[in-house]
């Protein structure tokens, strides 16, 4: 008789898989609140530090950096490590980077804390995203991915409509002091709940693993045509709306916008349910349409360039309530389509190769971030706080990726097709 066509290593989900992968997705969650943390406290770093906009985005910037910097290296550790190993460490490092935030008594230890931030932070999408492939099968991929996303964006919910008020609420030591708690509550879960594989799902013990491995790792992760697409799919859909989000959101409706505070907040809080919304659609339509993957990225990108231009050319002081409403709704939809990149990556690379690929896939969107933040911030300080001038650097970006996604599709689409055959003629069996 006939063997089932579905792989033997492919894992069977479930409930445990639910409850393991939660796990996961809750360190992530609160490594995004303190990832954002900075996006709601920006103006008031500024007077607590007593720096301007280059000096406060460097902020952001530094984190950013250690983040993209991290994001190979920690695919590799993954491949080697396992998730709990990883996951725990990123754990200790977030959480000490915000106590350190919070008692800060300078710009320089400040700075430093956010870069140890930032290393934490790099140690958790990439362990969820593999954890999701050991306990779930592939074809929930593309939803397992945009559900991890949708968490992120629910603890940048948390920063900001929690965390904002508690800043001017309680202080800033004791705000930030006290959502480092959080740390401390994930790790036991961790240490407690976490396994990185179901049993019989054991990968095979990898070998001896020297600098030659590593080597072979990236240089095979890069040299796959969905690896680099992906990365570029990640660089030109997400950094507008992270860097909105990050850091320059607040101060762009406040300072540029007219707008109160509170009103800038429940934008920034539009932006977060857009994205959590958009993400749970992206997930379903790429899990059942994989040929919507390129025209739902291009047309994020596509409507993310016409509403900033819109906003930024508007005739009048301020653009209307109503442009910048839908600008907001649109932004949301960056992350879902980021996600995207990884949906490129993933069938492009072997199991073993998973976390590497998807670390190269990831430092797409954080690099675009951390050049658009600082060029922001250069440009205010050049123009006088021009935010016009400033915010059209998003356009540049944008127009770099595009170029690379549309040279790169073709063939990215042609390799996929050939692992597509290849894997459907390994899984038949030879009748008994």
């Amino acid at each position: 008789m006939s063997g089932s066509t579905t792989l033997p290593a492919d894992p069977p989900g479930g409930r445990r898989a639910i409850a393991v992968w939660s796990v996961g997705v809750a360190v992530y969650f609160v490594a995004v609140i303190f990832r954002t943390s900075l996006g709601v406290a920006g103006l008031d770093a500024a007077d607590r530090f007593h720096v301007g906009a280059s000096a406060l985005s460097t902020f952001s910037i530094l984190q950013l950096l250690v983040y993209a910097g991290m994001q190979i290296p920690v695919g590799l550790l993954v491949d080697r490590l396992g998730t709990k190993k990883v996951l725990g460490l990123g754990v200790v490092l977030f959480t000490a980077g915000q106590l350190g935030f919070a008692f800060s008594p300078s710009y320089g230890m400040a700075l430093a804390s956010r870069a140890l931030l930032g290393c934490g932070d790099a140690m958790t999408f990439i362990s969820v995203l593999r954890l999701g492939t050991r306990w779930f099968p592939a074809r929930r991929g593309p939803l397992v991915g945009q559900l991890a996303g949708l968490a992120g964006m629910a603890g940048n919910l948390v920063s900001t409509l929690v965390l904002a008020r508690l800043l001017h609420g309680i202080g800033w030591t004791a705000a930030f002091a006290g959502s480092a708690l959080a740390g401390v509550a994930v790790f036991v879960l961790l240490l407690l709940f976490l396994k990185d594989h179901p049993e019989g799902y054991e990968p095979e013990p990898p070998g001896h693993q020297g600098a030659a491995y590593v080597r072979r790792q990236i240089v095979r992760s890069w040299r796959e045509p969905g690896t680099r697409l992906g990365l570029w799919v990640h660089f030109t859909t997400q950094f507008p709306g992270m860097v909105f989000l990050l850091l320059w959101g607040l101060p762009f409706l406040v300072e540029a916008q007219g707008l109160t505070r509170a009103t800038a907040g429940e934008l920034l809080t539009l932006v977060v349910l857009s994205n959590m919304a958009v993400g749970l659609v992206y997930g379903q339509v790429v899990a059942r349409h994989h040929g919507a993957r390129l025209p739902l990225a291009l047309g994020t990108v596509g409507a993310t360039a016409v509403l900033w231009a819109a906003t930024l050319a508007w005739p009048g002081a301020h653009a209307p309530m109503g442009l910048l409403i839908a600008l907001c709704v649109v932004l949301g939809a960056c992350g879902p389509a980021s996600m995207i990149g990884f949906d490129f990556a993933r069938p492009a690379n072997p199991p073993e190769r998973q976390g590497t690929a998807s670390g190269i896939t990831n430092m797409g969107g954080f690099v675009a971030s951390m050049t658009t933040l600082f060029a922001i911030g250069v440009l205010l300080d050049a123009t006088g706080d021009d935010y016009t001038v400033a915010f059209s650097s998003v356009f540049v970006l944008q127009a770099l990726g595009v170029v690379q996604i549309l040279r790169l599709r073709r063939r990215a689409a042609r390799r996929e097709r050939e692992r597509l055959v290849a894997s459907r003629v390994e899984t038949v069996h030879v009748p008994a």
